[in-house]
């Protein structure tokens, strides 16, 4: 995984070209990292350099701070602040760190880019503008902006669930090709449209296209992904970083059963009772009592307003975790 230095990057606009070092700006296996909290809520430091140091000696490639695995919605500017730095101090050169900077308008993403080039970041992920309804040249707009005033790479994140806009491919391709995208993780579950980006972004340097999906990884590299950002990850990252390499040695017999090892823990994601909560309390509560169960982290809170796993639901993780070979 290679990126450039922070603050050296010189951004291009719409009549710039992509670098032509030939280097990806990001591959392989790229946690979005839990942000693990106290009871209280605040940022558990401690925990959150543990959970570092698990991802890191599991083989990992690099970690996205700051997505929606970590619960960046949630937290306050203040503590974004503090995970980045965080998790960068304590990372210090191992890994290069992605810092999501999501938020509803342009002014304020750019205030966040500062922030987290600031705490050193050395990529930001970058979603489409949200709350008002956007229209494409707009989207174009936001990016070519954020990217004109970025000193890091911009990575754009697709992830319509979350901001109600799919980025087309289209545009990711001429954004991609006049060197405003370093790279997509894409998170919207459209195959086909991961397919064309993938594709017609072969012969673009220093552009990265990356699954977000933990289901699918296998099928994505078969395509050509150059990596992938899993959620799950942070519970098994072992797993993902085997699935990787047995993807990139060619051995697809392995990697499947792999992936479908990892689709049979990913079930623990619905181990909240719908009638009291959403899929969001379902899904973090699960890593987050999977990163708990396992001692990597302190507490399995998650942030406010969600609501927390029973003690019966948390028993569920524990035995996919056990059927998964983790505990």
């Amino acid at each position: 995984m290679t990126l450039p230095a922070p603050h050296t990057r010189e951004p291009k606009g719409r009549a710039g070209a992509p670098e032509g070092n030939g280097q990806k700006t990001v591959s392989g296996v790229v946690p979005p990292v839990c942000t693990p909290l106290t009871p209280d809520r605040e940022v558990d430091v401690p925990s959150l350099r543990r959970l570092v140091d698990h991802l890191t000696a599991a083989g990992v490639d690099g970690l996205f701070v700051l997505g929606s695995t970590s619960e960046a919605a949630f937290l306050t500017d203040r503590q974004r602040r503090l995970v980045t730095e965080t998790v960068v101090s304590h990372a210090a050169g191992r890994l290069p760190v992605l810092a999501g900077v999501i938020d509803m308008t342009t002014p304020r993403v750019l205030d966040h880019v500062a922030s987290v080039a600031a705490a050193g970041a050395d990529a930001v992920v970058v979603t489409a503008p949200f709350y008002t309804r956007t229209h494409p040249a707009e989207i174009a707009r936001h990016f070519r902006l954020v990217a004109g005033r970025s000193p890091v790479p911009v990575i754009a994140y697709d992830i319509p669930v979350a901001v109600h806009t799919k980025l087309p491919a289209g545009l990711v391709l001429e954004l991609a090709g006049d060197g405003v995208l370093a790279g997509l993780k894409d998170s919207s579950g459209d195959l086909a449209g991961f397919r064309e980006v993938v594709t017609g972004s072969r012969g673009l340097s220093g552009f990265s296209a990356l699954t977000g999906s933990e289901l699918t990884v296998d099928s994505a590299l078969a395509l050509g992904a150059d990596g992938a950002v899993p959620g799950l990850a942070n519970v098994d990252p072992d797993g993902y970083v085997r699935l990787h390499r047995l993807c990139r040695a060619g051995d697809w017999e392995r990697a499947r059963a792999e992936q479908e090892r990892l689709c049979g823990l990913f079930r623990m994601t619905g181990v909240g009772n719908p009638a009291r909560m959403g899929g969001s309390s379902s899904a973090l509560g699960a890593f987050k009592a999977a990163l708990h169960l396992r001692g990597v982290i302190d507490c399995p809170a998650t942030a406010e307003p969600q609501v927390p796993l029973s003690q019966e639901e948390t028993e569920c993780v524990a035995k996919y975790l056990a059927g998964a070979g983790l505990m």
